[in-house]
């Protein structure tokens, strides 16, 4: 009985349970033009049951009692429909609007995707770069066609160099101007330069430091001038348009991200150790050089670097206004020692609505931030002692760096040479900066289509910086002195701005949009320091806390205030749409500066693009699902270069006055003329998008600083160049959805350009410049100013090999152009995959067609060091090097500087919600600077050692940097 009874059950249940489940079929279509649609998402709600439409738009899924099915695909509006008693069920998927009409943020405004003319390039906070990136640039690093970000060093905070379409100025800044939620930041870092003597001037840091990288939603690159011209003389290197994250109506939303890792050393250079050196001593026959130890100096000054990252936000709002505050709290410990850095950010922004339907409301936005910075001795000019890498690169590793009690060696017994162990003890350096952005902006909706925004923002900054040199050490000008030094530095930047916003259908199929405006901006920059030597008490002691223990002669003291830089401008732009096909963009803007002579204060810089949306023409029938064609032309101005260039300006020395420059009321802006042409396309139903642009920007007017002539006076005058710098290039972005299915997601994307520099129509001198540095190359110069050449193209003597160990050169050794360190080639690659709840990200960026100049190696381990310093390990070969062979620059020392890099990898996953309380949550492990693919010989090929003597730039030369440091880091990310 019970047997039957247990049958009886089991029909039951199964008959149950079937009758639970239904099998639902059905076809999928374009609402708009009926056609079937293969790979569409079709998903049980809230269950991971899915299956994708097939290669006639067919599909078949079997589910449960009650289900609502969810159709899911790229370009077209999710459509949610209950099973009912349904079994079959045809669905016709409308375009998605919304993602059709995407808001592109420009200069003073934002358009559709759809309209824009120009060469923009969006990059949305998905695909910035994740992982350890303190400042924005550092987040589009490889993610943008004809972009290239160069981290300096390896330094926390460390400066980088950002060329948008190459180097197109001799003398004035190359950096794109950068913009934060429409405030024209200045690029002035806050933090005060200092000056060691003999241990050089250290590097600046990244201007851009004080903006929190998790608060930024969205990265807008205006690469050509019809883009730029909008604004005018700041325009000419490209800009970067930075948009943070703002408040969404709804309830309080709370976010936090938490990321602890570690980062080392990525590179080190190949030196000998102990029993190498001492074996290289026996090849050479050298008696003396070995003391009997095996150290290693350069693992001695480096470590593990701890680093911690923490953010908060909160935000939310209603139709009367939204809100958003974040916090954040960033401790990277270097991977030299005594090398922190630590900041403290905060973010916050709302808009608020007033009046009857809201016709007038405020933007507020406030960005601060707090930077203390401890820095050790590495500077990009030191001299061949001065150098805490340089020295732990030359150290012998046969000598041991500390004393029997433990103290570090001070002198040497291979000779009065600097110990980087001592050299760590002795110096000592704090920076303590603080930088505010701070706006407000009224508007009111004057009529439906008429806005009036009144903006008024600050950007403020003050830092000071103490440094100290304990005078036990034994470099020349501290040894028994000491050294004290208390620099200041304070920045203000205001800008007032008008603007009319006009956006109206005008005829029937055509949209006009227009905006106008007046913008008046100003900026103040001083800089005081003051420092002094002969302490009495010169141990263990802060000396920068009592100068006045000081002797009266070694006291210095120095101020800055460069005259107040104004800049008045007309600015005018206009999108004409007509029937979504013919797209038109003039803009305008007139700058008046403060900068230039009486005759020429006035530029003009007029822009106008056309594009076709030839995909909505009645006789485009093809593959493609967009299909854009664009053209543009526009001048932009630069004026990155210092204040009162043009006036006479006088200068103050030790009860002194002098001339300092020259009076040119003739001196006008630097124009750079862009001609840009651009396909933009997608095929396989928006599967594969691609950009293609090709341009040509000739720069002209060049500015440029020289010495008087005699028999004027001795002092420094700026002109105007003749000459032409032609950038042209080919830039490609592709990205490809491989694959899209119920839980699975491959996404391809890439990026390649291909840039051309050259300097024509010059008849000016063939100035050189390029600056080397160390022991028996002072003051020499590798890179020469030449028509027909390239920007900063090396000039050397060429190498011809070692014969009878020493160096042969070709030609008698007469110089040539054998090198050029201009990329011809950049490249950036993604890879996204996903599969369920898991996720793993990669990002690659790469430079081909270009050369390095490895100071390093030539003038800090030479071969000559043998016996007493360190020196390279591939020095020692069968073709044995003289110790004698002197050193001099040559093609010897200049490598190629091809590399692909591993930047970021990222594998997370998505654990949703937990309980009541929390909405998602989310951990991941992130990479940085995982491994590079290079035959350069450095610490990294990645590598622009900034060294400006009297205003000439150097580029493409090593000079012993800070290492570059490869990153992990494990977080989490949970909403509540």
């Amino acid at each position: 009985m019970k047997k039957y009874l247990l049958m009886l059950l089991s029909v039951f249940t199964m008959s149950f349970l079937m009758a639970q489940e239904r099998t639902i079929t059905g076809t999928i279509s374009d609402a708009e033009t009926g056609e079937t649609i293969p790979g569409v998402n079709i998903v049980e709600k809230g269950t991971s049951n899915g299956t994708v439409s097939d290669f006639d738009g067919n599909y078949r899924l079997t589910v449960g009692d009650g289900a609502t099915l969810v159709f899911t695909f790229i370009g077209y509006a999710a459509q949610e429909v209950a099973v009912g008693s349904r079994s079959v069920i045809d669905v016709a998927l409308a375009l998605d609007v919304q993602a059709l009409q995407e808001v592109v943020v420009i200069g003073y405004g934002s358009v559709k995707k759809s309209d824009l003319t120009g060469s923009v390039v969006q990059v949305g906070e998905r695909e910035l770069n994740k992982g350890l990136v303190m400042a924005p640039d550092q987040l589009i690093q490889g993610k943008a066609a004809g972009v290239q970000v160069i981290n300096n060093s390896g330094q926390p905070g460390g400066a980088t160099t950002v060329r948008i379409r190459g180097n197109a100025s001799i003398r004035t800044g190359n950096q794109p101007l950068f913009v934060v939620d429409g405030v024209q930041l200045t690029g002035i870092s806050s933090k005060p330069g200092t000056n060691a003597g003999d241990l050089g001037t250290s590097p600046t840091s990244n201007p851009l430091n004080f903006i929190n990288p998790a608060d930024i939603e969205s990265i807008q690159v205006l690469k050509d001038a019809s883009a730029t011209a909008i604004y005018g003389s700041r325009g000419a290197n490209g800009v970067v348009i930075v948009t943070t994250k703002k408040g969404k109506e709804g309830s309080v939303s709370v976010n936090l991200n938490s990321q602890v890792g570690f980062s080392n050393v990525l590179n080190e250079y190949d030196i000998l150790d102990g029993n190498e050196y001492r074996a290289a001593l026996s090849d050479y026959g050298l008696t003396g050089g070995d003391y009997g130890d095996n150290v290693d100096a350069f693992d001695e000054i480096t470590r593990t670097g701890i680093t911690q990252n923490h953010n908060v936000s909160f935000s939310g709002g209603n139709a009367d206004g939204t809100y958003r505050a974040s916090f954040g709290f960033f401790d990277q410990e270097g991977i030299v020692e005594k090398n922190d850095l630590r900041r403290v950010t905060a973010n916050l922004s709302g808009t608020y609505y007033f009046l009857n339907d809201n016709i007038a409301g405020v933007d507020l936005g406030l960005i601060a931030t707090n930077t203390i910075e401890d820095g050790p001795a590495v500077s990009t000019n030191a001299g061949f002692r001065g150098s805490l890498i340089g020295n732990a690169l030359q150290w012998n590793p046969t000598h041991p760096l500390y004393n029997n009690d433990g103290t570090p060696v001070v002198i040497p017994q291979f000779g009065n040479f600097t110990n980087p162990v001592a050299l760590l003890d002795a110096y000592h350096d704090r920076a303590n900066a603080t930088d505010i952005i701070a706006s407000i902006t009224p508007f009111i909706n004057i009529t439906d289509n008429l806005t009036y925004r009144l903006n008024y923002n600050v950007t403020k900054g003050s830092g000071t910086r103490r440094a100290r040199i304990e005078g036990f050490l034994n470099i020349q000008g501290i040894e028994n002195r000491g050294l004290a030094a208390f620099n200041q530095k304070n920045y203000i930047n205001q800008i007032v701005t008008h603007t009319l916003n006009f956006d109206q259908e005008i005829a029937d199929g055509v949209n006009l949009q227009v905006v106008a405006g007046y913008e008046f901006q100003s900026k103040k920059e001083t800089e005081t320091g003051f420092s002094a030597q002969d302490f009495i008490i010169m141990q263990d002691a802060d000396y920068t806390n009592f100068f006045q223990n000081s002797t009266t002669d070694s006291r210095g003291v120095f101020s800055t205030a460069p005259p107040e830089q104004k800049l008045s401008s007309w600015l005018a732009r206009g999108i004409v749409n007509i029937s979504d096909k013919y797209l038109i963009t003039a803009s305008f803007r007139a700058d008046g500066s403060s900068k230039f002579g009486e005759n020429n204060q006035y530029g003009f810089f007029p822009s106008v693009a056309f594009a076709w949306n030839l995909h909505n023409e009645s006789f485009f029938s093809t593959p493609f699902n967009d299909f854009k064609l664009r053209l543009g032309w526009g001048q932009t101005g630069n004026s990155e270069f210092e204040a009162g260039a043009a006036q006479e300006r006088w200068a103050f020395g030790q009860q002194s006055i002098f001339l300092e420059n020259v009076a040119n009321p003739d001196l006008q802006w630097e124009t750079s003329t862009t001609i840009n042409a651009g396909i933009d396309f997608s095929l396989l139903d928006y599967t594969l998008t691609a950009s293609i642009d090709y341009f040509t920007k000739e720069t002209v007017d060049l500015l440029f600083q020289q010495t008087v002539i005699s028999p004027g006076p001795s002092s420094l005058y700026w002109i105007n160049l003749d000459g032409k710098v032609v950038n042209s290039g080919l830039e490609i972005a592709l990205n490809y959805e491989a694959l899209n299915s119920n839980d699975m997601l491959l996404e391809i994307g890439a990026n390649v350009s291909f840039l051309s520099n050259e300097l024509t129509e010059y008849s000016g001198a063939n100035l050189e410049y390029g600056q080397l540095f160390g022991q028996g190359i002072s003051n020499a110069t590798i890179h020469r100013l030449e028509e027909g050449q390239p920007l900063n193209a090396f000039y050397l003597s060429e190498f011809d090999g070692i014969e009878n160990g020493v160096t042969t050169l070709k030609n008698n050794g007469e110089r040539a152009y054998v090198g050029d360190p201009n990329q011809d080639v950049i490249m950036g690659a993604t890879i996204n995959f996903e599969y369920q709840d898991f996720s793993v990200n990669l990002a690659f960026n790469g430079a081909y067609g270009h050369d390095i100049y490895n100071n390093t190696l030539n003038t800090v381990v030479p071969i000559g060091n043998l016996g007493t310093r360190n020196i390279a390990a591939d020095l020692l070969s069968s073709n044995q090097e003289s110790t004698a062979n002197p050193i001099a620059p040559s093609s010897r020392y200049l490598e190629n500087g091809n590399y692909t890099k591993l930047n970021n990898a990222t594998i997370s996953y998505n654990i949703g919600a937990i309980g009541d309380v929390i909405k998602n949550a989310r951990v991941y492990i992130t990479g940085s600077n995982l491994f590079v693919i290079t035959d350069y010989t450095g610490f990294d090929p990645e590598v622009n050692t900034v060294n400006t003597r009297n205003g000439l730039p150097s580029y493409g030369i090593e000079y012993i940097p800070y290492p570059s440091a490869r990153t992990i880091m494990f977080g989490t990310s949970i909403t509540f």
